[in-house]
């Protein structure tokens, strides 16, 4: 499968769930954060989890204090902390390590490094799980670790795999690794409702219970080379892609394993083996961090909720980095009234994108958001796919979410927050580097843009819901 061949297969799946979503009346809408959040929650001190479970109240402020003291004021870890905590039903965990892996390539490194290493079990979420060179090198390594007894438990998305030989999958299950296909697109192969409109858009990998990787990097040979590759075109497929993806060591991946069996029960899939899904997870580290999914379906969109509170509650930066940005009024409002109050906001976004209807609607709040003092940049060199932001040099998130209506609405998606001026700092060094690569944005220059331009943006911010 290649690149355009894949893009044209979304495209006739977008077109496909234009019509149930017409023809259903599913105009579900996004919450409020004043719907959702609980006047308690922000009153006491959120609950933090070590590796031998609950920490004491006072051991739970003195870290809250510390953090406090590594940023400028911020009203961001009292209150976002909190309400995330109420919303997702998941604690801030301390005791991790996490490593920042920038683009493919140091992220398959990290993965297949951690995938030879296996004893117990795989457990692996993907949207894209390409039958090219990578995926087949995923896909070898896989045999290889069940046929030396580590359970491999895979679950792929049927729209992001929809390219993918029914033939490549069979290898799998014919070397005994257990696979689930989300949501299939064939009605006939359903376990439950037909739901050709919810996707499961995470990208989780699990090795021994000990070790998670998660972000916005599918299992595709379109990261092969990482967006530092030179001397390409600009079309298609011969742009580099540009993601960003994290390691977890530590009791937090405990909560991503949560979210991996949640989604093999909810889909009904085969029976797993027994193994030690839930191992003792001890310190790695001193960060904090907090596991937010979003489940397809339910009406507490998790990280929506998250990105919106942030942003909300920021005071000194706003720094976001997004591949499919299509915000709804509520978070288009949260940004610029960050900026009109002095808050440092910036945002990267894609020059190129694999979809046009996306870039293109978009560009169509560009305006709006120039106006209010947001700064915007375009990146020149690759299809940026990540998504990322840093709030007030202490929070930071990296996951599978996009700030577009599909992803808020219908999509499984995972987040993860990360707490501390260390780990922000990196972060901050990495959209740094990222600007170098951009060509900002100026409103008299976007005033100037053609018309034929405008008419697109025009169009495809008509059709925002359903991007």
């Amino acid at each position: 499968m290649n690149y355009r061949q894949r893009r044209s297969g979304i495209r006739l799946f977008l077109l496909l769930s234009f019509f149930c979503l017409l023809f259903s009346g599913a105009c579900s809408s996004l919450p409020k954060v004043e719907e959702v959040q609980k006047p308690e929650a922000a009153k006491e001190p959120p609950k933090i989890v070590g590796s031998k479970g609950e920490l004491p109240p006072h051991k739970s402020e003195a870290i809250l204090e510390k953090l406090n003291q590594q940023a400028e004021p911020t009203d961001i870890l009292k209150r976002n902390i909190a309400l995330m905590e109420a919303v997702s039903g998941t604690p801030l965990v301390a005791g991790n390590k996490v490593t920042l892996l920038i683009d493919g390539p140091a992220t398959y490194a990290a993965m297949l490094a951690a995938l030879r290493g296996a004893r117990d079990h795989i457990n692996f979420e993907s949207y894209i799980f390409a039958d090219d060179e990578t995926g087949r090198t995923f896909a070898d390594l896989l045999i290889q670790k069940q046929s030396e007894g580590v359970q491999v438990n895979l679950v792929y998305d049927s729209v992001g795999c929809m390219n993918v030989p029914d033939a490549f999958f069979k290898r799998l299950r014919d070397h005994g690794i257990r696979t689930l296909e989300f949501n299939p697109i064939n009605p006939l192969k359903v376990r439950r409702k037909w739901l050709l409109t919810e996707r499961d858009h995470r990208k989780i990998l699990i090795v021994d219970g000990k070790v998670a990787f998660t972000g916005g990097v599918n299992i595709s040979g379109v990261y092969s080379e990482g967006s530092s590759a030179t001397g390409r075109e600009r079309e298609g497929a011969l742009l580099p892609w540009r993601d960003t993806h994290v390691q977890i060591e530590g009791p937090a991946v405990a909560e991503l394993q949560k979210l991996f069996l949640d989604t093999w029960s909810r889909q009904k899939g085969p029976e797993l083996p027994k193994k030690n899904y839930f191992p003792a997870l001890e310190r790695k580290g001193n960060t904090l961090v907090h596991v937010v999914g979003n489940t397809s379906g339910q009406d507490n969109r998790a990280t929506y909720i998250m990105y919106l509170s942030a942003i909300t509650h920021s005071e000194n930066s706003v720094h976001l980095t997004s591949s499919y940005f299509v915000p709804n009024q509520d978070l288009a409002k949260a940004l610029t009234d960050a900026a009109a109050r002095g808050v440092d906001v910036k945002i990267i976004l894609p020059g190129a994108s694999d979809t046009g209807s996306v870039f293109y609607a978009g560009r169509s709040y560009y305006t709006k958001l120039l106006k209010s003092g947001i700064k915007i940049y375009e990146h020149r060199k690759a299809i940026l796919h990540a998504k990322t932001a840093m709030i007030d040099g202490v929070w930071s998130t990296i996951g599978s979410t996009n700030l577009d209506w599909w992803s808020l609405l219908r999509n499984d998606e995972v987040n993860v927050i990360i707490l501390g001026a260390d780990f922000a700092s990196k972060m901050e060094d990495m959209f740094t580097k990222d600007l170098e690569d951009c060509n900002q944005i100026s409103l008299t220059q976007w005033e100037e843009r053609p018309i034929t331009e405008r008419m697109r943006e025009l169009l495809s911010h008509f059709f925002r819901y359903w991007l």
